[in-house]
């Protein structure tokens, strides 16, 4: 079972809501925001989409706190310069929770994150045993501790940081999937069994790329649990900001894909984005600076 993660803030001003035909930018490390996408496509299917995946620094969790602010802070000069979004979403746990603040101050269009969906999760939860599956680097953040302590101090939250299951999903989509045994693995400590007999029954993808596995991560689970996939509630707060779509409204489609680095753009990849919509591919070269 799928649980949707709600989100809340205040509004854009007015003039901004129901633009037409928006431009809209959805902004990732690499591949995990192809799910974001899809939500916020059936949502304004009539808007133009920008899918900008920065693979030459894949994955964000190696990179410094500095040094991550000042890359995403750089690459979205570039992109905004050159496709004046009207609204970007950064599918993207890490950049979300780190970058938002600098992003919000540095330019003046719209910018909505992700979190890491504790508050849900607490909500959702009939066992008290909730897991947020994250990266390392997510689950290590204060930032996911402090939601933690405010929404979710009755529950026993296991944290789980992956260090490979962000490469699992980009494997998945570049035709070359990791077996079910590994992947069991590294899911296997979200499920918790007590000795009173109440067992982990929520489990929080906090990382956009983890709903991409989600079929075989149900496959997978010891036993079934809810899974809190980010991606339906930022479509609904896109929504929010620039209206809903017009009821003749028809889904374009083709997505212009942009990528600083192309070097995980294989055949079969490009096939698996055509499939998504992403018909058009430019590389944007933007190399990671030598740390």
């Amino acid at each position: 079972m799928r649980i949707d993660l709600m989100a809340g803030a205040s509004l854009a001003p007015a003039a901004f809501r129901g633009a037409p035909e928006p431009t809209i930018l959805v902004f990732d490390s690499g591949l995990g925001g192809l799910t974001v996408l899809d939500a916020v496509r059936r949502a304004r299917p009539d808007a133009r989409y920008i899918y900008a995946g920065d693979d030459a620094a894949f994955p964000y969790g190696r990179l410094g706190e500095a040094t991550l602010v000042a890359r995403v802070l750089t690459v979205m000069e570039q992109l905004v310069a050159t496709h004046r979004p009207d609204l970007v979403v950064i599918a993207c746990n890490t950049a979300s929770t780190l970058v938002l603040p600098a992003l919000r101050q540095r330019f003046a269009t719209p910018f909505v994150g992700v979190v890491p969906p504790i508050k849900p999760a607490a909500e959702a939860t009939r066992s008290g045993l909730v897991s947020l599956l994250a990266t390392p680097g997510t689950v290590a953040r204060s930032y996911t501790h402090n939601l933690i302590a405010t929404y979710a101090g009755s529950c026993a939250v296991t944290l789980v940081g992956s260090p490979n299951l962000a490469g699992f999903a980009e494997a998945e989509l570049a035709g070359t999937p990791v077996d079910d045994a590994t992947l069991a693995a590294e899911i296997a400590p979200c499920f918790v069994a007590e000795p009173d007999g109440r067992r982990t029954d929520v489990v929080c993808l906090a990382c956009t790329h983890y709903p991409l596995l989600l079929p075989r991560l149900e496959a997978l689970a010891p036993w079934p649990v809810a899974w809190i996939d980010p991606a339906p509630a930022i479509a609904r707060r896109v929504v929010q900001l620039i209206g809903g779509a017009p009821r003749d409204a028809a889904r374009d489609a083709s997505v212009h894909g942009a990528f600083t680095a192309g070097t995980c753009l294989t055949a079969p990849l490009r096939a698996s984005l055509a499939a998504r919509g992403i018909g058009e591919i430019a590389v944007e070269a933007l190399p990671l600076p030598m740390q």
